[in-house]
């Protein structure tokens, strides 16, 4: 039977093993952390539970699949709950807007801001299936090996304007300016700048509208423990809390892995759903290939970073839904901030998550669990003492969820932390601290971003948020299922 090593026990690692393991390959996943999930950790901490993230589920039957693969079905492990409505937007003066795939319901949301973008939204959502089908169906799991197969699939982008950016889309089928935000914020999601990300991520609309968003019971954690679970009932091995340090090659070949403990074994493949340039760069030090891939990587530009402040207060907030944007007094320029200038603004939107009231298990009775997320510049380009501005920016964020949502919050707080582009950088060895990988620019979409399989060491692979289509739930699990593809017919089929 054929041995294949996956580094990482994220979404994009767990989904590759799963597939690997359902097709008759032995496959073991060695995570460097105490519990699986990468970016979806989380911490139990005086009676509340606290996701890390991501916290927005949606296309279940990607996810599904993974199950089908061998007969069994998500629901023996994962208790998936729907959510609406799918956010709740609000502006400083006070307006709220709530989206959802309810025609009925959305119509007369955009009719109380501008009822001439009925119709409007109508039309983009026209484009937002039309995005959908060509760039999420037909290439959504579609691995970009070589440039040919980039200009096969360029025909359908050219006719969707791929090269113009969510923002300006949507400003064409919508006049309100607050309607514009609401519906391009979403690449956000993902690490895009609504004004530079191809508006192929438009596509988000179409997918959240047939979908849903969805919520697992207990946490996004309880859907990484139903993979785990899954993956292990199926024969796989995951070895926790043992970073891999060195991916081992012989020529043109990786021939095993090395972790910190000093286990070793050899493999017949190793596939990465670490950090690309960390893969590269600090896996694969005596390999000249990998060291020249980690420079060329380092040269691209990478997506944001995040400041979360988790928290748990006292009472319970129905009127405050599962998922908030808190939108700040401005849009582009904030974006442009964070973006391009590498600055710490004053004001900030925030993502507020409050699972709590979909899920009471998330909190002690009586009590709520919360996050809150602000985006913030990369290492890279804001290279500030975290443990020193940690501390001011997690007191403005509570201050402004204070005088917008929970007046009293300060003395209703029973536990909080916050996490930081620092702890990025060394939890999960994130280059530059970043978020979500590699910005989804256009220049940096397909066969522009890492490859799923690499270009000179044929048995290294590459999954997760640095490879196509890109970062989210549905992102990186559709970046495994590129992946196995190519690893099953070259392990099994050849």
């Amino acid at each position: 039977m054929k041995k294949v090593a996956v580094i990482g026990a994220g979404f994009g690692g767990l989904a590759l093993a799963i597939r690997l393991q359902s097709a008759g390959i032995q496959t073991t996943v060695i995570e460097a952390r105490d519990k699986p999930g990468g970016r979806a950790y989380y911490w139990e901490r005086d009676g509340f539970t606290f996701d890390a993230g991501p916290t927005v589920i949606t296309d279940p039957p990607c996810l599904q699949e993974l199950w089908a693969l061998s007969g069994h079905d998500i629901s023996e492990d994962v208790d998936l709950l729907p959510v609406k409505p799918f956010y709740r937007l609000n502006w400083p003066d006070g307006t709220n807007f709530d989206y959802s795939n309810d025609e009925a319901s959305l119509n007369s949301e955009i009719a109380k801001l501008n009822p001439r973008d009925v119709a409007g939204y109508a039309d983009f959502l026209k484009y937002s299936a039309g995005v959908f089908e060509e760039g999420y169906r037909k290439l959504g799991t579609v691995p970009f090996l070589d440039f040919a197969s980039m200009i096969k699939a360029s025909p359908p982008l050219i006719r969707y304007q791929a090269w113009r950016s969510v923002y300006s889309v949507v400003s064409s089928y919508i006049q309100n300016e607050k309607l514009r935000e609401a519906f391009s914020f979403h690449s956000l999601l993902v690490g895009g700048n609504p004004m530079t990300t191809s508006s192929v991520y438009a596509l988000i609309h179409k997918l959240e509208k047939d979908g849903g968003v969805w919520w697992a019971k207990g946490g996004t954690n309880r859907l990484i423990a139903g993979m785990v679970k899954h993956f292990e009932r199926l024969g796989g091995t995951v070895r926790m809390a043992d970073p891999v340090v060195h991916i081992q090659s012989l020529g043109d070949r990786v021939t095993g892995v090395q972790t910190k403990s000093g286990w070793q074994e050899n493999f017949d493949a190793v596939a990465s759903n670490g950090d690309i340039v960390h893969s590269y760069a600090d896996l694969m030090p005596d390999n000249g290939h990998a060291q020249r891939r980690a420079k060329s990587l380092k040269r691209k530009k990478f997506s944001p970073s995040l400041f979360v402040v988790h928290f748990g207060v006292e009472g319970t907030w129905p009127g405050i839904a599962h998922h908030m944007i808190l939108f700040g007094p401005r849009y582009k320029g904030l974006l442009d901030d964070i973006y391009k200038h590498g600055v710490l603004p004053e004001d900030f939107s925030i993502y507020l998550h409050h699972p709590s009231v979909s899920d009471p298990s998330m909190a002690p009775q009586g009590m709520s669990t919360f996050y809150a997320l602000v985006p913030v510049a990369n290492m890279g380009k804001l290279p500030v003492d975290w443990d020193e501005v940690g501390p001011m920016l997690e007191k403005r964020v509570l201050d402004e969820v204070g005088r917008r949502l929970i007046p009293d919050i300060h003395s209703r707080i029973v536990t909080k932390f916050s996490y930081t582009p620092k702890d990025f950088s060394i939890d999960l060895s994130a280059h530059q601290g970043s978020a979500f990988s590699l910005e989804p620019l256009l220049t940096q979409s397909a066969y522009f971003r890492a490859h799923n399989r690499d270009d000179a060491i044929k048995n290294l692979y590459l999954v997760g948020a640095g490879t196509h289509p890109g970062a989210g739930i549905p992102g990186v699990v559709g970046s495994a299922k590129a992946t196995a593809g190519i690893m099953i017919e070259d392990l099994l089929e050849r």
